[in-house]
């Protein structure tokens, strides 16, 4: 009897359907809302816009007007006094994850014992994304890809609280997987196979790693290509250059992987620098690097742009945040300080050797601008695993932030970070900016990111298709539990 009442309390509600479990941590629910007195910031790059009163109606933007126009609204309307916030578009995060990855026995020097491995979280990651102003995501490579499509079904369906998900099939990976989770294909029929599988299956993208040779990405893309399925690529086996002339639709970690002017790179093999030679060679004003750029944007493939996993390179640039910590459960802030500290150490005690690892980050940084100002599509995400610190939501966050620091200004920060994602996959007519008819994914902040950045993480209330999330609840929720489930 009370499971039929839960059912009938769910199904009363209207067309947004929601679990008890979902409505705990909801704040705005009426099927029309005004946000009264905000500030936008559209995503498409423009200025932001002063006092402005948005009004939602059934989970789409039915109306954006100055508020000094004083429209009437029914008592129907739910009002809301917003001056001294801002909203834009909720985040399209297109590099994210459901898992943390974790090294066992670690000691303080850094060393660990095999082998490492990579539990999903799916209780706290989702709320943590969502919290966060994240209201699209691409998981962008699975370890436990059941559980990632099982995780959509369920948020999809209003019983958990979580962004959309688009579903990237498992790691598409050659020989000597760096975890035990990721399958190794065998070969490029092999390859067409996976990628018939799990497309049937219902995931909606692929990501090539590490150690995948020419001929079993060719497959892919080429089969996942006849399903109209989008394939990225963390490579280091594969150069950018190959990976471009294979057809491959994205690659991730902007310049940082690419191997081609590795010292010793054979074919389909990863080299031992990882793309690090091929970086510290790499600026904007270098032939390969123009030629590169120019290559890239011809052929319309897009960047990940995940600055937050590399920002640990510079230890004189990287801050630990201390809502990071807060969030982490007691053994995971444990390990992650662990290997900070000796990271720090490390840096003291060798000072030319993380000057070197800055440059790196800056010249990546560059790598990023120059290719946005030669017209290629520059997404972000924070792969919220390569590095302990590197969270859920506030890594997306992060991402922005990074950005800004790498020389663009914050609305073109907040334009990579929502619009261009939208427009990868297809999206932009429904998500990535802020426009009549489109679908209410907002994030209201206090403050103002147009001019400090910083204030995107001062999230008051997230909308995901018209609903208004209560971002403190969610991230109470999980407070002290990253890590753990």
């Amino acid at each position: 009897m009370r499971g039929l009442l839960v059912l009938l309390m769910c199904a009363c509600a209207g067309a947004q359907t929601m679990s008890p479990t979902v409505a705990r941590y909801v704040k705005v629910r009426e099927t029309r809302v005004m946000l009264r007195h905000v500030r936008v910031i559209d995503g498409t790059g423009a200025p932001a816009v002063f006092e402005q009163d948005v009004l939602i109606e059934d989970g789409k933007i039915a109306s954006i007007t100055p508020s000094a126009s004083h429209i009437s609204v029914s008592p129907k309307v739910e009002e809301l006094e917003l001056s001294g916030r801002t909203v834009f578009p909720g985040i399209v995060g297109m590099h994210d994850h459901m898992y943390y990855l974790t090294r066992p026995n670690q000691d303080a020097s850094g060393a660990s014992e095999p082998p490492t491995v990579v539990p999903e979280l799916p209780f706290t990651s989702p709320r943590l994304y969502l919290g966060a102003g994240v209201t699209t995501l691409r998981t962008a490579g699975s370890v436990e890809p059941y559980l990632d499509l099982n995780l959509r079904e369920e948020i999809d369906a209003g019983r958990l609280p979580g962004p959309h998900m688009d579903v990237t099939g498992p790691y598409l990976e050659g020989p000597h997987p760096i975890v035990l989770e990721m399958y190794h294909l065998k070969d490029a029929a092999d390859a067409r196979a996976q990628v018939i599988y799990w497309a049937g299956l219902g995931v909606t993208s692929f990501k090539a790693y590490m150690n995948i040779t020419r001929d079993e990405l060719k497959a892919a893309i080429e089969e996942a290509h006849k399903r109209g399925i989008k394939v990225t690529g963390h490579l280091c086996s594969v150069t950018y250059p190959e990976a471009v002339e294979l057809g491959i639709d994205n690659l991730e970690h902007g310049f940082f992987v690419n191997t081609q002017l590795d010292p010793g790179k054979v074919p389909d093999q990863c080299s031992q620098g990882v793309g690090n030679p091929t970086l510290a060679k790499m600026t904007p004003d270098t032939p390969e690097a123009k030629a590169l750029i120019a290559l890239l944007v011809s052929h319309h493939v897009a960047l990940t742009s995940t600055l937050p996993v590399f920002e640990s390179d510079d230890p004189i640039h990287f801050r630990v945040q201390p809502r990071v910590l807060a969030a982490m459960s007691a053994p995971t802030r444990e390990q992650y300080l662990t290997t900070r500290n000796t990271e720090m150490m490390r840096a003291a005690g060798n000072p030319s050797a993380a000057a070197a690892r800055a440059q790196l980050l800056k010249n990546g940084m560059a790598l990023e601008r120059a290719f946005v100002a030669a017209g290629g599509l520059l997404m972000g995400g924070p792969d919220p695993t390569g590095d302990g610190g590197t969270l859920p939501g506030f890594g997306d966050q992060r991402e922005i932030e990074l950005l800004v620091q790498a020389g663009f200004s914050p609305v073109e920060a907040i334009e990579i970070g929502t619009l261009n994602g939208a427009i990868y996959m297809g999206k932009d007519k429904q998500i990535g900016s802020i426009a009549v008819g489109k679908n209410a994914d907002l994030v209201v902040v206090k403050g103002d990111p147009s001019t400090k950045i910083e204030d995107i993480e001062n999230v008051e209330i997230v909308f995901k298709d018209g609903v208004g999330f209560d971002s403190v609840k969610l991230l109470e929720s999980v407070k002290g539990r990253y890590g753990q489930y």
